[in-house]
């Protein structure tokens, strides 16, 4: 199918997530393979359709708690400042966890607010997402990741959602446990070359249309063509959520790989979009990632989207 956008012509990257920030500029933040992981890269267009590399705005000092692995950060715009979350390796236990950075830019240099992960519940956290409520409650869904959750013999990741403080720089109360690898298409089992099994819930997204509250997330594995981007809805943003009955975008054959780990944002006209990675090579599925944007409708009750791509 013909795109308006893809492919976007940005490349070596996974995880993309695009801020349409008060300036009326979109900014795109990604894990940025080219710098080794270790901080992240920024883009910037006026149109969705262009993007010029701006430059680093996060590398980690001394005094983080991170010092790799640096993942899916997210950028919330709040109260005049932009609020980064991130997933790095965490020094102390060499297991990943969250962390928060703060910047009076859209392009950084984002800081650290702690020498400190953002919470420590004893098992890997990554892909931190904040969703603010009309009501102005804040919420911070993430995965637990596959590398220290282990569920009869397979190597899962499954999503949670915690309430986060007004000043977005602390969780309250308990985690709630949201999802897990269970539905056909998000089963697809991801065998590494030692015989482990792995199966995904990661990368979460949570909006709100019409009173309900739609989550989007990553099924299968990053390095699978059956990477895929699925989606849950529910009435409250602790949940339970009802996943749908097939994914919102999975792989064309011979076209696109993997499409997963999406952010979905808004232009200026109230227009909704998809942000999401695919592999740039499909006989390499892995860490060459490329960025793909696509248009997202909401009909029957769900979002919905179709792949566009160039030949």
């Amino acid at each position: 199918m013909k795109s308006e956008f893809n492919p976007t012509g940005i490349i070596q990257i996974g995880d993309p997530f695009v801020l349409r920030a008060s300036d009326g500029a979109y900014y795109m933040y990604a894990t940025s393979h080219t710098i080794g992981m270790k901080g992240y890269l920024v883009w910037k267009s006026t149109n969705i359709k262009d993007w010029q590399q701006v430059g680093i705005c996060y590398q980690p000092t001394e005094k983080s708690f991170g010092y790799c692995d640096f993942w899916a950060p997210e950028v919330t715009e709040y109260n005049g400042k932009y609020y980064m979350f991130y997933s790095a390796r965490w020094k102390k236990t060499q297991t990943l966890r969250l962390g928060v950075a703060i910047s009076d830019s859209p392009v950084g240099p984002f800081i650290d607010v702690s020498e400190e992960p953002l919470f420590d519940f004893g098992y890997t956290a990554i892909d931190g997402t904040v969703f603010i409520d009309d009501d102005g409650r804040k919420y911070l869904y993430y995965s637990r990741d596959c590398n220290d959750l282990i569920v009869d013999g397979e190597h899962q990741s499954h999503l949670y959602v915690i309430r986060l403080s007004d000043d977005l720089l602390r969780v309250e109360g308990e985690p709630v446990w949201l999802t897990k690898p269970e539905k056909e298409y998000e089963i697809t089992p991801y065998i590494n070359p030692e015989g482990v099994i792995y199966k995904w819930n990661e990368g979460p997204y949570v909006i709100k249309i019409n009173g309900e509250y739609h989550m989007t997330y990553s099924g299968n594995h990053f390095a699978s063509k059956w990477y895929c981007i699925c989606g849950a809805k529910a009435t409250s943003p602790m949940g339970p959520f009802e996943k749908y009955d097939a994914p919102i975008a999975t792989h064309i054959e011979g076209k696109v790989s993997g499409p997963g780990h999406n952010c979905l944002f808004t232009d200026a006209e109230g227009n909704l979009y998809c942000a999401y990675h695919v592999h740039t090579l499909l006989s390499e599925p892995g860490n060459n990632r490329q960025m793909y944007i696509d248009r997202v409708t909401y009909e029957d009750g769900k979002l919905k989207m179709a792949i566009t791509y160039n030949d």
